[in-house]
């Protein structure tokens, strides 16, 4: 069974006066979790919704993880719902868990918001997760480079978070674990100060995955730790094989589901290249033609398996161009209308997306923190999520109608505050 090393910290920051992250780490599940709404709304949704998830992923299977993470989404609405103090708070959630998937460890990824999880394989650092915030879908989209990305001043405006509404669209992976992968879970205070040049370098250079976390944490305070700054790093040991001090066996747990999978190993060995040579048996026409019509016969052979090979590529290309040109879909505007189109925006080569079906949305009503999103077009995997994004910009459409709100704002004089030793943390959860 796949086991674990791992180590964890969390830290103000040198700006913030209070902690509003959570995280968890126990065998086999990793969580972070970045609140928002003030002192006491963020550190209460961000705790609420790690605990939520703990208590609900309690049996194998990727639709159990998702659920406790749609589960964390209906408390902390309901927490705010109950307490007007508590008004408007709400929660970004990242996390990792060893699953059983038919018998094999699978390692499942969860995320909601801007919070990351990284992968370091073979020396090389990949952003697993992607980031649910208005700046990030502009990149996507192009119309951002990622060093502007970086610097645009609404970076910190989400368009998914846990506590915005009573439905949220959780993105899940599955990934198979290898031996020596290491994972870095954590929250926008890392990766705003710490480049991932050096991230990955950290994660190189550090065997000890405590010692990677509090290197980590020193590197977001020197860079400037505006911040609260919360990451695991989790390193995948031998199958059953014994690990470094501290390591504790893991506990095959649930996990979630879907996405790109990595697939270790390799196929049967390739032979030498070449067949034997075979003798001539007087096949020869008493010409002298047998030997020469041997080579001629062979590299007809290996023009016709080029061939072969040639079409079963361009087939695999051009399924491929199909596939991402009709199997996705966008929500966008068709006229004054919110619509549900099947392809890709603006097309995939010749294959232009289509139409799938209009809504009762005008284009007026969209709300404002989404209309950039929708007139891009705002991508799904499946017509089930278009339809649900559509029905949470009517919802958010018709609170903002029905619903007067006062808004309030508080101006907060931030008093600069010495870096604190980073906090190392067992199977606990840090508010």
């Amino acid at each position: 069974m796949t086991r674990f090393a791992w180590g964890s910290a969390t830290d103000t920051g040198r700006v913030r006066q209070a902690n509003e992250d959570a995280l968890l780490a126990v065998d086999g599940l990793f969580v972070v979790a970045d609140g928002m709404g003030g002192h006491r709304g963020g550190a209460t949704a961000s705790e609420l919704a790690v605990r939520t998830v703990q208590e609900r992923f309690t049996s194998a299977g990727t639709e159990v993880l998702v659920q406790a993470v749609q589960d964390a989404n209906e408390a902390v609405v309901a927490e705010a719902t109950a307490d007007p103090d508590l008004e408007g708070m709400g929660t970004t959630l990242c996390a990792m868990a060893l699953v059983d998937d038919d018998g094999n460890d699978a390692i499942a990824v969860v995320n909601v918001g801007d919070s990351r999880l990284y992968l370091l394989s073979d020396g090389e650092l990949t952003q697993i997760t992607e980031d649910h915030s208005l700046v990030a879908t502009m990149e996507r989209q192009g119309r951002l480079t990622r060093a502007e990305a970086a610097v645009h001043p609404q970076r910190n405006i989400l368009t998914r978070a846990l506590g915005i509404d009573t439905k949220v669209m959780v993105d899940s992976w599955e990934i198979t674990p290898v031996e020596g992968d290491r994972y870095l879970v954590c929250s926008d205070g890392l990766f705003n100060e710490v480049d991932d040049n050096r991230l990955a370098a950290t994660l190189r250079r550090l065997a000890d995955p405590q010692e990677a976390a509090h290197e980590l944490v020193r590197l977001a305070l020197e860079g400037g730790g505006r911040d609260n700054i919360t990451l695991l790093v989790v390193d995948v040991l031998a199958d059953g094989g014994p690990g470094p001090s501290g390591a504790r066996p893991a506990t095959r747990i649930t996990a979630a589901v879907a996405g790109e999978d990595r697939v270790d190993g390799a196929g049967p060995p390739d032979g030498d290249g070449e067949e034997a040579a075979v003798a001539d048996s007087g096949a020869d026409d008493g010409q002298g033609r047998g030997d020469l019509d041997r080579p001629r016969s062979r590299v007809t052979w290996r023009v016709a398996v080029f061939a072969v090979a040639l079409l079963a590529v361009v087939g695999v290309a051009v399924g491929a161009v199909v596939w991402a040109g009709t199997g996705t879909y966008y929500v966008a505007l068709d006229g004054d209308q919110v619509a549900i189109y099947r392809g890709k925006p603006g097309g995939v080569l010749w294959i232009q997306p289509e139409l799938a079906e209009t809504t009762e949305l005008d284009a007026d009503q969209v709300p404002a923190a989404f209309r950039q999103d929708v007139e891009a077009g705002h991508e799904t995997s499946s017509l089930d999520d278009a339809r649900r994004y559509v029905a949470n910009l009517v919802e958010q459409y018709e609170r903002t109608t029905t619903t007067t709100t006062t808004t309030t704002t508080t101006t907060t004089t931030t008093v600069p505050v010495e870096p604190a030793d980073p906090v190392t943390l067992g199977p606990v959860i840090v508010p």
